[in-house]
């Protein structure tokens, strides 16, 4: 296994690939250099001596600049590197489009096609409450609807989608806590869906119901708590009317091309830009020539790469979107006092990340090389084929709460230091290194550790067969561990 790796032939530093000991001679490049410090792995090195204020080049780009002197040899990190980013840049549309192509394939998965066209890779049913008062309710219907149908019958998850607002919320709060939650009941995903409100909440059913527009009437139910004697009665006969409907659904094959994937990362490292991302990036690619979707999130993780997307815009339209994605985000960010490069977080620096370009030029590498056909409001759904941008935080869960509300059958997730999480989809884990695969067996679902040593071509295909399999029904570690959790952005007052 080589010791170093560079990522550009422009980077004037290495990543370590193992902890390197104080004095070890290296080679990377044709460059020949002692250690002159330990660096723990997936940390930097200098490749050749840098002065104060002198550029840290990494991925071909600028992740910073050095604070003081650093040697050939020397570990580079937070103690001597700091980021160039402050607040809004005035940007060029420069297109640089070249985008890997993959030949056509006729792969399918078993899917279940909905009345309205669309696929879902689960039949799932959801309890939705309209508002957080009524949550525990919604667990104790789901509990004693759990203990009559104990193997789900046509079901192949049911989840309470709990979450703590829908009243007390004005303006633009209110108004995401109920777009996210009428993307919910009308996911592919949901084979059936059961919408429980209390009754006085700012969130009422009947506007949520006028909301909704067309739906299938066998397939989403709705109750107000304070409407009825006992809600738990009414609610279990609601949820059995659900069942019958779904019970003799089945899947069948469907072209790949009908698949969305939401690509996220969380708990990054060092290796999240050499093997997980780059990985995530080749399926999207891959994806894409199928006829499929992939949609980017986590826009302050934009922040630093962001130049990048814009001159992949398909036209100079789109590129004015990503113009305006970026700046209203920064601009979020100095209305509450906040610098736009409050990043990484104190588990992406014990990793190897040192600054939020760092951060950024490698969490973009999930979305490949293919050219930016849309970009999305928070709350909005997938309309066009190809990659999507979408507004959302970097926050692991609201951003893949946004990521399925956006019609994303399921959440690809790198991460380099683990996390149990998972989103109301299903949210395929893929560790960025090989210690973390096996040491988080119960949270990982894939490992892209051994492209350290495999080719992309190898571990792609791997990948590829997996992810069929995981559409067409096999379970995620999230789901196996029933662990399902929806998050809404939350911006403004609470009354």
């Amino acid at each position: 296994m080589r010791t170093l790796t560079k990522m550009n032939a422009r980077d004037n530093v290495a990543v370590a690939l193992r902890p390197i000991q104080e004095g070890e001679l290296l080679e990377e490049s044709g460059v020949r250099l002692t250690a002159s410090q330990a660096i723990p792995r997936g940390h930097k090195i200098a490749l050749a001596p840098l002065a104060k204020g002198d550029t840290i080049v990494k991925y071909g780009y600028p992740i910073g600049h050095a604070t003081s002197a650093v040697a050939t040899g020397e570990w580079v990190h937070t103690h001597n590197v700091k980021t160039n980013l402050a607040g809004e840049e005035q940007y060029e549309y420069v297109p640089d489009l070249h985008p890997i192509r993959y030949p056509l394939r006729n792969l399918t998965f078993d899917g279940y096609r909905r009345k309205n066209g669309k696929v879902g890779i689960r039949n799932d049913l959801f309890i939705i409450p309209t508002v957080g008062c009524v949550n525990g309710i919604a667990e104790q219907m789901l509990a004693e609807f759990k203990a009559v149908h104990p193997e789900l019958g046509g079901f192949d998850n049911i989840t309470v989608l709990k979450h703590p607002y829908g009243c007390s919320q004005l303006g633009d709060d209110h108004r995401m806590t109920r777009s996210i939650l009428l993307d919910a009941v009308q996911h592919p995903n949901a084979g059936g869906v059961l919408v429980f409100g209390l009754g006085c909440e700012n969130n009422i059913v009947s506007e949520f119901r006028q909301l909704l527009g067309e739906y299938d009437g066998s397939r989403v139910k709705f109750l107000v708590a304070q409407e009825v004697g006992d809600e738990v009665e009414a609610g279990l006969s609601l949820l059995e009317e659900l069942y019958e409907a779904a019970r003799n659904d089945v899947r069948e094959p469907v072209p790949l091309g009908e698949l969305n994937v939401g690509l996220k990362c969380g708990g990054s490292d060092g290796f999240s830009g050499i093997t997980a991302n780059p990985l995530l990036g080749a399926f999207s690619d891959f994806l894409i020539c199928q006829g499929g979707s992939s949609v980017l999130t986590e826009v302050p993780e934009m922040f630093g790469a962001e130049k990048m997307l814009m001159a992949r815009a398909e036209n100079n339209e789109i590129y004015e979107e990503i113009v305006s994605l970026i700046n209203n985000f920064k601009q979020y960010f100095l209305s509450y006092g906040e610098p736009v490069y409050e990043n990484p977080s104190p588990g992406n620096k014990d990793g190897g990340i040192s600054t939020l370009e760092d951060k950024s030029l490698g969490c973009t590498q999930k979305a490949g090389t293919s050219a930016v056909v849309d970009v999305l409001q928070y709350g909005e759904k997938l309309t066009k084929k190809g990659l999507s941008l979408l507004q959302a935080p970097g926050n692991d869960l609201v951003a893949s709460s946004a990521l399925a509300a956006a019609d994303c059958q399921l959440v690809l997730f790198t991460t380099g230091r683990g996390t149990p999480f998972g989103s109301f989809v299903p949210t395929v884990k893929i560790a960025t290194n090989t210690d973390l695969y096996h040491k988080k067996g119960h949270w990982m679902d894939f490992n892209a550790g051994p492209l350290l040593e495999m080719p992309m071509e190898t571990v792609l295909e791997q990948f590829i067969t997996y992810i069929i399999e995981v559409a067409s029904g096999r379970k995620t570690r999230n789901e196996e561990n029933e662990v399902r959790e929806l998050a809404i952005f939350k911006t403004g007052v609470t009354l």
